[in-house]
């Protein structure tokens, strides 16, 4: 599985779940630590929360891919890190305040879903 394919995987476990605003974009020839951001929004902790664990389980048993997680849902942001895809979690004023759209605006948004 290459890291576009993973990432389409992401998107779609995120969606099953109703992630929000989730954005896929293409950072290859921007960045050399990633190739792919996700940006997801969820209306709650506990939503943050289980948007993190079902995406990490779903991933992990489907293609045997572990995704390291960091930050607090309290916090607002949560990222789910599987090197080549980066995965962004977000509350709706932390991604309004931290703005990753407009931060990495030359990357290529191959994907919006509201």
């Amino acid at each position: 599985m290459n890291a576009l394919e993973l990432a389409r995987e992401i998107v779609n476990s995120l969606e099953d779940k109703k992630g929000e605003d989730i954005v896929l974009i293409d950072l290859k020839d921007i960045v050399s630590f990633t190739d792919y951001f996700i940006i997801c929004t969820g209306t709650s902790d506990r939503m943050l929360d289980a948007l993190a664990k079902a995406t990490i389980e779903d991933i992990r048993s489907k293609h045997e891919k572990k995704g390291k997680q960091q930050g607090l849902s309290r916090d607002g942001w949560v990222i789910v890190d599987y090197g080549d895809v980066v995965l962004h979690l977000f509350s709706p004023d932390q991604r309004d305040f931290y703005n990753l759209e407009e931060l990495w605006e030359d990357g290529k948004v191959l994907l919006r879903l509201q």
